[in-house]
Formats: C-alpha cells, structure tokens, sequence
C-alpha cells in the first residue's frame, strides 16, 4: 500500500503545510493513543521536541490528542532524540514521540515515534496508524472520566546526562583533551556540553542559542565550516558536530578535515572487535555507505551488512541477526549496547575513548581507509515516477553494466524530499562523474516532460 504520511523516518514536512499541520498532528496522537491503548492500566506517552518554532505548535496539538484518547502526555521540552527513546522505556511509557526534522531546515518539522521497547515503529504499526488516520476518529475518543493528564516532566536532562557520561569506557577520562562542540542550535544545546565537560573535557561550545529559526542554520552537521573555523581558532583536539535533533554525529580532526559516518564506523568497529565488544561479525549499514569502508572491514576478517536507506532499517536487521554496531554515512552511528536508536554524542564518545587510549591524534584515528571516489547527486521532482520510464531504466542498466564489479550504482527516492538521489562510486572519478551527469540529465528529461 502506498504511504500517504510517513516516509523514511516518520512523518515529517513543511510546517503548517499538509501533512505538518496542527490537525494532523492532534489526529496521530489520537490513532497512536488508540493502538497503543493495551491493557487497563494508565498509559502514558513522552514527548520531546528540538528547538524549532513550530514545535510549540505540534507539541499542544499532540497533547491534545492523546490526552483525547485517553493517554497521560509527559511533556519533556527540547531533548535529543535518543533521549526520548531512552526514557520511553525508563518512564515505562507506552509510546514514545519526537518532533522534530532532525537535520532539515526550521521551516520544516517532523514526528518520528517509538515503541515502548524505545524502538521506531515498524513498517505494520505505521500502516496500521496510516490506516486510522483516514477514518472517522470520533470514535476512539475517550469518555469524560478517562480523559488523559499532561505534566511537564523535571529532572529529564540530567537523566540523559548520566545515562550518556556511563557509555564512556570506566578507564577512560577526557582530561586534557579540548573539545569544540556545535549543537547545531538544536535539541543538544545544552546537554552535550555538559556531558564533555563533567567527563573532564575542556569544551568550546557553539550553535548553542536557538531561537526558533536557526536550528540548523549554517550550523551542525550538515553545516560544517563554523566548526572548522572554531577548532582552527581555539586550537581544538576535536570538533564534534550534531545535527538539530542530535541523531547524527560527524567528526573534524585537528587538522580541520571532516570525519563521516563512515569513517566513524570503521573505527568502532575495529576498537570493539580488539576488545571483544562487537558482535555479529561485522556491522550493519546502507547502501550509501562507501565501498572503502566495505573493503577496510573485509582486510580486518570483518563483515558489511547493507540495508535500505534510514536508520531504522539498520536498527531492525541488527536485531534480527544480533549485531551492535551499524550506522550511516551521514553520521547516524547505532551503539545497541547503549541504545536503540541513533546517538550522536555517545557515538563520539566512543571514537574520544579510542583517541584517549591510543594516545594518537584524531586524525591518524579516524583515518582508517582511503574512501572509493564516489559522487552523489539529486534531482529534484514535483510528481511522476521518472524512476519507471523505459529510457531511465535502460540508462541505469548500462551504467551498472559499465561499472561491473569495480563499482556501485544507487538511485533512490528520497524518504524526506521530493527528490530522486543519484549515487555512483568506483575507482575511476572521471567515469563516475560521467555517469552520474548522464543519469541526472535523463532523469531530469524524463521529468521536464512528463
């Protein structure tokens, strides 16, 4: 069945625009209080937000909902979003939610929701809440007396502090490291600071003042160069960047260069396989993800699962098959020995155990493979299927036979955009630039004339 509503990792949109309205919003908490409505005790569901101004907005209106279906709203501000899958399990919530667009401009807002096993939902439940969103909801309303309560929950910050500083190896401390963070003035503005600064790390901080607007705003992850110029300028050890809902993790060296999810991976994996932590054999990740990292885990007797884009893919096959360390490329790093969904800052606490213990500097840490030339490029649609035209197909057939065994070909739509991203990675630059240019001039074709 075609989704209407949830993409890739939830709902998620322009705010105050279909399907991010505050109507909308109210009618998920009360499809979502309705499935989760088990059993005869009080239910309850936490709710976090980052900092983006619309969150106010969505916030109300989902507590209105659920509180209709008869569901006690805790109401926890602006936190992370592993926070909230953490503490939907330590509250013993039934339904945990996060309003937020991770790492997409303010302009846009998003609700990812977790099980009370702090897992995202899967793709049956968010069918099943898809399918109730399209029916009358009068009827799963709650009667007078069973009318949820909503509080504001204290004490929600330092909770996630602790539980963070105790995924740091106990022999580990970072005394005498200096750290540059950028919290992207997001839903991390003020727990991660902390977090580095009791561990014993000396912390410069910025995008740590949000404002509604700037989550994200030349900032964080996908925003680097604030960063650079910091680590640059104070001298930093490190520089650590989040992403406005702190899900995603990218690393600068000392040096300045940029560390990706990737790279990060490598060096989890190879630290946790030298300590007898990883299990599995390998690691979980998607198909974006480099074939360097592939061939680095192969030279190391080490395995690379790939699954379809979005982090609760990886988070499901590792599941299923037991393993604990998978990720993305774009920084999404999931360490189940400590959560259950993707954990920007205890992700780079465990790359600051690896530096701290090897004594190196992070450039020589990180750089754990030469990454294959690979070029990703997106074209943007308003409709169609380009993706089902007979030219566009027998294009992507010759490029993948071009590129044989030397290479690999990803295009996809995108869960979060109206876009179709077109990925080539080989050996040989010039010939995936080429291909990659071709591939997005017949897409575009295909589009401007439909």
């Amino acid at each position: 069945m075609k989704r209407r509503y949830f993409g890739t990792d939830g709902i998620r949109g322009q705010s105050n625009v279909f399907p991010m309205t505050p109507d909308l919003a109210m009618r998920v908490g009360i499809a979502v209080g309705t499935i989760f409505r088990r059993g005869n005790h009080r239910h309850r569901v936490v709710i976090g937000k980052d900092t983006r101004l619309s969150g106010y907005m969505l916030e109300n209106a989902m507590v209105a909902g659920f509180t209709a279906a008869g569901v006690d709203a805790f109401v926890l501000g602006p936190i992370p979003t592993p926070a909230v899958a953490m503490l939907t399990r330590s509250l013993r919530a039934d339904i945990g939610v996060m309003i937020s667009a991770s790492h997409n401009p303010y302009q846009d807002n998003g609700i990812k929701l977790f099980g009370p096993d702090g897992y995202k939902l899967s793709d049956d439940l968010e069918m099943q809440i898809e399918d109730l969103l399209e029916k009358d909801l009068s009827t799963q309303l709650a009667k007078a007396d069973d009318i949820g309560r909503a509080k504001r929950v204290d004490g929600v910050h330092d909770r996630y502090i602790e539980h963070a500083k105790r995924t740091l190896p106990r022999d580990v401390t970072l005394q005498g490291l200096r750290i540059a963070i950028d919290c992207a003035n997001g839903a991390a503005y003020k727990v991660a600071p902390a977090v580095l600064w009791e561990l014993g790390a000396d912390v410069v901080t910025i995008g740590n003042e949000p404002n509604g607007t700037n989550i994200n705003l030349n900032c964080g992850s996908t925003s680097p160069v604030a960063l650079q110029k910091k680590v640059d300028e104070v001298r930093a050890d490190i520089g650590i960047a989040l992403d406005g809902d702190a899900d995603r993790v990218i690393i600068i060296d000392e040096n300045g260069a940029v560390v990706d999810g990737d790279q990060l991976m490598a060096v989890i994996a190879e630290s946790f396989a030298e300590s007898q932590q990883l299990r599995g054999g390998g690691i979980v990740a998607t198909v974006m993800s480099n074939l360097g990292l592939e061939r680095f885990l192969e030279d190391k007797g080490l395995g690379l699962v790939r699954t379809m884009v979005g982090d609760r893919y990886v988070v499901e096959h590792m599941r299923q098959q037991n393993y604990n360390v998978g990720g993305e490329q774009s920084g999404h790093i999931v360490l189940s020995d400590y959560g259950t969904t993707g954990d920007g800052l205890v992700a780079a606490l465990q790359i600051l155990a690896a530096v701290k213990r090897t004594g190196k500097t992070v450039s020589e840490v990180c750089r754990r493979f030469d990454p294959v030339p690979q070029l990703l490029r997106n074209v943007r649609i308003s409709g169609g299927k380009p993706l089902e035209d007979g030219r566009v197909l027998k294009a992507i057939a010759d490029a993948e036979a071009e590129l044989g065994h030397s290479g690999r070909l990803v295009i996809r739509p995108s869960g979060t955009e109206p876009l179709i991203r077109v990925m080539a990675e080989g050996d040989d630059r010039s010939q995936i630039e080429r291909i990659v240019n071709d591939l997005v001039g017949i897409i575009g074709g295909v589009r401007d004339a439909a």
